[in-house]
């Protein structure tokens, strides 16, 4: 050993010295958390194995037999059955983002920043109990609820803006629309991005805001230019949290939209659009033999897409880390 690493030597050695012995609760408890990571991931192969295995005849039977085989698939081939399919899921997720994301963020806001502490307690509970409602409620609600309230506003976007193609009519009645299906996601994922928002808020560096406070900012001010941009990463990770629970949904887009097969922008028509985890369930209780590789290997496609959109939010929010209070 040379000279030079003699102190490195010494120093390692004090450091493994002075180090406290770890405790069996410690090496339990880690020990515990590793194998529950490794479970997780085993889990996910599994899913993910599943269904590459049971989708893979669908993809592999030639088009002429699988259109005569099941005879739901209308004529198409397999990529053309599922590339509606992913259109229709990410338009209806898109429109629950739209909506969704800044009535999110003006509630997180509200609750981090204006509201009394008392009123902002409460109104956390209540934001957070909409992530507990299941799925069929909101169908419910859309199905027996929203959509005869919902067609008087959809009737006056297609007199004033049926020149936008978006908005193009006729309104349907009742409106078992993409447009009705996607309000009812935009309920279902406001509370992940509020919770999500919120803390994201909260965790602003204290000094930033009292330093645009002194400066003469107003409240308004001192969120544009300390809160929201500490807070950015943070609001698109909740975002692509929120559409991957939007790209999932199944029952509560059953029943409230009329499906169709086609690639449309029409969000006001019925029979235009639909996605994919309603479609398997639409399909399922029919499907039989390569019916079944069919939706399964849909089911792949969806696990595929959201499994980006959630790698894209660990991404974003692991850059956020590279920002802090002391930078």
């Amino acid at each position: 050993m040379t000279t030079t690493d003699e102190p490195k030597a010494k120093h390692r050695k004090s450091s493994a010295e002075q180090r406290p012995p770890q405790r069996p609760g410690d090496r339990v408890f880690s020990t515990s958390a590793k194998y529950a990571g490794v479970l997780i991931l085993v889990v996910l192969a599994a899913v993910a194995v599943f269904l590459i295995v049971q989708g893979w005849p669908a993809l592999a039977t030639p088009s002429e037999e699988l259109t005569d085989t099941v005879s739901w698939l209308g004529g198409h081939s397999l990529l053309g059955y599922v590339g509606p399919l992913v259109f229709g899921t990410i338009l209806a997720a898109l429109i629950a983002l739209v909506i969704a994301t800044p009535i999110a963020i003006g509630v997180a806001l509200f609750i981090s920043h204006y509201a009394p502490r008392r009123v902002a307690s409460g109104l956390g509970y209540v934001i957070d109990l909409l992530a507990a409602i299941p799925s069929v409620v909101y169908g419910l609600w859309g199905a027996l609820w929203l959509m005869p309230k919902i067609f008087p506003f959809t009737e006056w976007l297609t007199t004033y803006f049926g020149w936008i193609p978006l908005f193009a009519g006729p309104a349907a009645d009742p409106a078992r629309t993409i447009f009705t299906a996607g309000i009812v996601l935009a309920v279902m994922i406001l509370p992940i991005i509020t919770a999500v928002s919120r803390e994201i808020f909260l965790q602003t560096p204290t000094l930033h805001e009292e330093a645009a406070l002194a400066l003469g900012a107003t409240r308004w001010e001192m969120i544009r230019m300390a809160v929201l941009p500490f807070a950015r990463s943070g609001i698109v990770s909740a975002t692509m949290l929120g559409l991957g629970r939007a790209l999932g949904e199944t029952m509560a887009v059953a029943m409230v939209l009329s499906p169709g097969l086609m690639y449309s922008i029409f969000i006001l028509q019925p029979g235009q659009q639909q996605n994919i985890a309603a479609n398997i369930a639409l399909k399922f209780p029919e499907a039989s033999g390569l019916g079944v590789n069919v939706l399964i290997f849909t089911g792949l496609v969806l696990f595929v897409i959201t499994l980006l959109v959630n790698m894209f939010a660990r991404w974003i929010v692991s850059r956020r880390a590279e920002f802090s209070g002391a930078n």
